[in-house]
């Protein structure tokens, strides 16, 4: 969508839902009670607004601090509640973190160091550019990964054309720079903080089911990494076979990336020590809780407390952060590793769009609009379970090629869960699947930041997206389907024939 239609589409939209959610107010058209219709017309203009931009995507999100006591759903205290709890918190200190490799360089010199690791044949490459990208988007922003790869893959390509010739490359340079998006889109999915869908889906889940117990970091990862392994390799070899060079050795590529590793030098004592609280930082995230692996019981390290239920992620990524601002850096005296000014360039944006979700999530449990929608999908309780985890994360992954993922998972998530009440099936049997989903949108340059920053190189069309795109997102969706299916339901204690207590309401 070019700019000036963009413009338009947004003019029209800052006039249009505000319409129809008046007129949703005024005649409710559902027939339902005035708190449901109200919340109804509260979710079509957030959602309207959202998926439009027809304002900033921000400013959307603190709307429920307007609509919801206005409508008389839920008081200006609670809704305010939600913008600020221990999933954001976890956002802001793991991106404080990244901020910090920023500022001393640590993530290049990661990036070089595990591009040394591979060797020099194409597909090596190859791989190497998506391990890179997807193991810094495990702990980074999925934009600024991509952010940061982007030049150092173009550098990479200006020699490879140098070495071969432009025509050799012109189909390989494509199959590289896709391979960074879908990577970061792929690690992402990995870890809790690695992209804002997955903390999302942990806050709402808090939020519609408080009694629960809130989805651990140690035991997503462990369900994660599968995940991740089998799509990232099968990406490496999509990619490859699609856009296969006509050169098979690159003699000089090792030697180049040793080059540029050797010119940014020894490691400093700022580097060593980030890395070291980075490396802190996951295992803490890891082994706070005990890890069940089959029949052995590693227990957490919370358990050292008196009150481990009080010891959240949020607090290990704060604690952290803070840590970075009061340890002083070695070559640069009167300063700390972490300043102020850089952390200023925390994305706001983000974090209001988590508080306008979460709100959104709780308004529709209080208004009723959760148990109305699933009360209506009580015909479907015959239906296999797994054909709507597999339904689901079909719509999710292809609705998200138009839309924001962050943004549709708020808005889909209290719809899924009133499906999982209504089908009399554990919650997150459905949710989990669903939010990994929206993670899983390869074919478009709108569908994720990071498939917009490398489409805005200009050395790839939108064509060149949407076989490869389309191919990894039917793969996506079956291998997040079966994984929760295999090993999934072990993990986090699904039993398809008991509705768990927390979740009855």
């Amino acid at each position: 969508m070019d700019q000036a239609k963009s413009n338009k589409l947004a003019r029209l939209s800052r006039g249009l839902f505000p319409l129809i959610a008046l007129s949703i107010v005024v005649f409710n058209p559902v027939n339902t009670t005035p708190e449901i219709n109200r919340m109804i017309a509260a979710v079509v203009l957030m959602a309207g607004w959202w998926i439009s931009e027809a304002v900033p995507i921000a400013i959307t999100s603190l709307l429920p601090l307007v609509l919801f006591p206005l409508f008389g759903i839920m008081n200006g205290g609670t809704t305010a509640e939600q913008y600020f709890n221990d999933i954001i918190f976890l956002f802001m200190g793991g991106f404080i973190l990244s901020l910090a490799m920023e500022k001393w360089d640590l993530h290049l010199k990661i990036a070089f160091r595990t591009l040394l690791l591979f060797g020099s044949k194409p597909y090596r490459i190859l791989l190497g550019f998506m391990v890179t990208s997807s193991i810094l988007s495990m702990w980074m922003s999925n934009t600024a990964t991509a952010i940061l790869m982007l030049p150092i893959a173009i550098s990479v390509i200006r020699e490879l054309e140098h070495l071969h010739g432009k025509e050799k490359m012109k189909r390989f340079k494509i199959g590289i720079l896709l391979g960074i998006a879908y990577a970061c889109s792929i690690g992402g999915i990995t870890t809790l903080i690695g992209t804002p869908p997955n903390l999302a889906l942990v806050a709402i889940f808090s939020n519609l089911y408080p009694e629960a117990e809130a989805l651990s970091f140690s035991t997503w990862f462990i369900f994660a990494l599968p995940v991740y392994i089998i799509l990232l390799s099968t990406a490496s070899v999509v990619l490859y076979y699609i856009f296969k060079p006509k050169f098979e050795t690159v003699g000089t590529f090792r030697k180049y990336v040793r080059t540029e590793y050797q010119k940014m030098g020894r490691s400093t004592s700022e580097q060593k020590i980030i890395m070291g609280i980075f490396l802190t930082f996951a295992l803490l995230l890891i082994t706070r809780n005990d890890l069940n692996i089959i029949d052995f019981t590693l227990p957490g390290w919370s358990n050292l407390f008196k009150t481990p239920s009080f010891i959240k992620d949020g607090t290990v990524a704060i604690s952290l952060a803070i840590l970075l601002f009061v340890i002083p850096s070695v070559n640069k005296k009167g300063q700390q590793l972490m300043d102020w000014e850089t952390s200023l360039k925390l994305p706001w944006e983000i974090i209001l769009l988590f508080g306008g979700g979460f709100a959104l999530a709780r308004a529709s449990v209080e208004s009723g609009l959760t148990l109305w929608i699933g009360e209506g999908l009580t015909q479907y309780a015959g239906i296999p379970p797994l054909f709507f985890i597999g339904i689901n994360t079909f719509l999710m992954a292809f609705l998200t090629e138009f839309t924001s993922n962050v943004s549709t998972t708020q808005i889909l998530l209290p719809v899924v869960s009133a499906m999982s009440d209504s089908l009399m099936i554990n919650p997150k049997f459905l949710m989990i699947p669903v939010t990994m989903a929206s993670s899983l949108a390869f074919m478009l340059p709108i569908a994720t930041p990071p498939n917009a920053i490398v489409f805005g190189s200009g050395l790839l069309h939108i064509k060149d997206m949407i076989l490869p795109g389309f191919i990894l997102n039917i793969l996506g969706i079956v291998v997040v389907t079966l994984a929760m299916y295999l090993w999934g339901m072990n993990l986090f204690e699904i039993d398809l024939a008991v509705f768990p207590e927390w979740a009855q309401r």
